[in-house]
């Protein structure tokens, strides 16, 4: 299918208010990753105007794609929605990837230092520990009901074959509460309780002492 322009009436230069500072602005909060409303009013402009001007640049580059020549006075809107779009993307790339950090555990939360005089050779030796996060199977859940929502979604529907003991009931469908079964699955998970670390104390100097078996 070819992509089709509107026609629109020719101008020289950029546009007025699509200024080098406005796109500017524009980009930098898209970085951000946050609501493109938001990165309209960070900019000074309206939520129309911003997807007015993602509109044109859109149908410029689809139409340049399918072959038709290009029109200079889109290249503003091309360029505009090209940015916004590696922005975006990178934002929420960099989102997952912090997603996965959590998902996966590792994350240290706490660095103690414990020094101490060596029997041996009377040097002070520095000793440190770092405690991290275990891995937390919501990130993994958090993932999965918004990239494949129509499997893992609040309002999914899990299809159970219920049969009788003789087989002789038919076969039916259970609608599955998935939010109450995530937090029965949470509460198995988190029942079992993991010892926690020794402290130790940051900063001191204690004596040590090696004792031979």
């Amino acid at each position: 299918m070819s992509n089709r322009r509107k026609p629109r009436q020719s101008g020289a230069g950029r546009p007025t208010l699509l200024s080098e500072d406005v796109e500017g602005r524009i980009i930098a909060a898209s970085r951000t990753g946050i609501a493109v409303e938001l990165a309209a009013e960070a900019a000074g402009i309206s939520s129309a105007t911003y997807h007015r001007w993602m509109a044109r640049g859109r149908a410029e580059v689809a139409a340049r794609e399918d072959g038709q020549p290009p029109k200079r006075d889109e290249d503003p809107y091309v360029a505009l929605f090209e940015k916004v779009r590696t922005a975006r993307a990178m934002a929420a790339a960099r989102a997952m990837a912090n997603v996965r950090r959590v998902a996966d555990g590792g994350i240290v939360t706490k660095v103690t230092t414990r020094k101490f005089r060596d029997p041996e050779t009377g040097q002070i030796v520095e000793e440190i520990t770092e405690d991290r996060t275990a891995p937390d199977w919501r990130a993994d859940a958090w993932y999965l009901e918004r990239q494949h929502r129509n499997h893992y979604g609040k309002d999914a529907a899990l299809a159970i074959e219920i049969t009788g003991l003789d087989n002789s009931q038919a076969a039916a469908e259970e609608h599955v509460d998935l939010g109450a079964l995530a937090e029965r699955l949470n509460q198995t998970l988190f029942a079992v309780q993991y010892p926690d670390p020794p402290e130790l104390e940051d900063g001191s100097v204690v004596d040590a002492e090696v004792v031979d078996d």
